[in-house]
């Protein structure tokens, strides 16, 4: 207690002398999350060695000294397994870290020397950076504030495509044998539930974003308990709310919409009071290049799940979130990832096709004072750029490894610079190849614009 007490003194001190930051990273899946922290800790770790940081202030100014792990202050949540990430890409052959399932998080202290007047350097400081890594799928629970049980079920059914619908066919030819008004057998709704979040889970293997609950996907340590036992119900709809409002408590739909509640009051609510607020800084991450390979009604899709994770941070006087948790988030990165995946030539188009997919959140932000920029970034490259001779021209060009060990050598496609015509789909020549992280060295992790991001994020705290 009284250690726990003693960290939380220095925190508040830290703070008030502006010497600690808490840095939230989040993104969908496969938007590379764990790949971000562990080049961004890395970078850290090397800086003023070997990592090429130039477009970082302080390292090029030759004033960050480098930084270290520390024992993090919130010993109930998991650590970000860096450790782990870094023997993924030392192995042989290298792999790609295995993905974090729930919020983690990692505790560094840099070391810098402060600029005084006229360049001349000051003294050393410190400042203390919380790193908490958190699936972008519980944003995307922060609607659901908004619903009630038998709003959210049509809301969701109405947002099936075709394609989407596919995934849903099992389990609504289940839920179709049973009716709104039966008293509820307990291990039949567990099944139905489960069907229903496989539903959500084959649909995000096929290039699906926009998934609720997003707790069904990640359940974390709520795996298995009833409050993740709850579907949306079809063939019911507003004209039936008296009835279904008059039926007893053991009935199907009473049960359903109590767990729904549950789940808002004891699972969404408290992610956003508890953790949410207390972030300063915060990166989304984005697989714009996975949407684009995977068809145009998975990049709408991923177009509303975007829309849905940035009303996280609409900071407005009339926002559902500012009103409930009064968040303080003063500084926002949107970052699409993977960059080493198209030819440099193509990162432009990268970033102004993030800004097009987040052309109205970003304005809402501004408008709200929120500063906000976009990137297009790799964590850790895999490629190297080359030319290749194309019926006499130089043509771009991406040499790697695939990720069966392979050698390649690829020219991807064309990133549209704006949100695509339907006439791109028909044309388009996209192909987005996975590749394997290069052989892992003890130098620092080769990267693309990380040194960028980081200036924003962090930088001014480095003066």
């Amino acid at each position: 207690m009284r250690r726990q007490l003693t960290h939380e003194v220095q925190n508040l001190i830290d703070r008030g002398r502006d010497r600690q930051l808490r840095l939230a990273v989040t993104g969908l899946s496969r938007a590379g999350k764990t790949a971000f922290l562990t080049s961004l800790v890395n970078q850290l770790r090397h800086a003023g060695i070997d990592a090429r940081l130039d477009l970082l202030k302080s390292a090029r100014d030759e004033r960050l000294l480098g930084a270290q792990r520390v024992s993090q202050p919130d010993l109930g949540i998991p650590r970000f397994p860096y450790d782990e990430a870094m023997t993924s890409l030392g192995s042989t052959p290298p792999r790609w870290p295995e993905p974090t399932r729930g919020i983690s998080e990692l505790r560094l202290q840099l070391r810098y020397k402060t600029r005084r007047v006229r360049g001349l350097l000051g003294d050393t400081a410190t400042l203390t950076l919380d790193l908490i890594d958190y699936p972008g799928e519980w944003l995307l629970d922060l609607p659901l504030l908004e619903h009630d049980f038998l709003s959210w079920s049509a809301a969701q059914l109405a947002s099936m495509g075709p394609e989407r619908r596919q995934y849903a066919e099992t389990w609504q030819k289940s839920v179709a044998e049973h009716s709104a008004d039966e008293t509820v057998d307990e291990s039949r709704l567990a099944e139905l539930a489960e069907r229903y979040a496989v539903s959500l889970r084959q649909a995000r293997e096929a290039g699906f974003s926009h998934l609720q609950p997003g707790r069904f996907l990640l359940p974390g340590d709520l795996q298995g308990a009833p409050v993740l036992q709850f579907f949306p119900l079809p063939g019911v709809g507003e004209s039936d709310r008296q009835r279904l409002e008059s039926l007893p408590a053991s009935s199907l739909y009473q049960t359903l919409k109590t767990r729904f509640r549950f789940y808002q009051q004891h699972v969404v609510k408290p992610f956003y009071r508890d953790y949410f607020r207390r972030f300063d800084r915060q990166i989304v991450l984005v697989d714009v290049l996975g949407a684009l390979n995977a068809g145009p009604e998975r990049f709408e899709d991923l177009s509303r799940a975007l829309a849905t994770l940035m009303r996280s941070f609409d900071y407005g006087k009339r926002s559902l979130l500012n009103r409930l948790f009064s968040p303080r988030i003063d500084r926002l990165a949107i970052a699409a990832t993977k960059a080493d995946h198209v030819t440099p030539d193509q990162h432009a188009n990268l970033v102004t096709l993030l800004e097009s997919l987040l052309a109205d959140p970003i304005k809402d932000l501004r408008y709200a004072d929120v500063p906000v920029r976009a990137f297009s970034l790799a964590s850790i490259r895999a490629t190297e750029p080359r030319e290749v001779d194309n019926d006499g021209k130089r043509q771009p060009a991406l040499r790697g490894h695939g990720l069966d060990g392979e050698p390649l050598l690829v020219y991807p496609g064309d990133v549209p610079a704006k949100l695509p015509e339907p006439t791109f789909w028909q044309r388009q020549g996209f192909a987005f190849t996975g590749f394997r992280p290069p052989p892992s060295t003890a130098a620092a992790l080769p990267h693309i614009r990380m040194d960028a991001a980081m200036e924003w994020l962090i930088g001014d705290k480095l003066r």
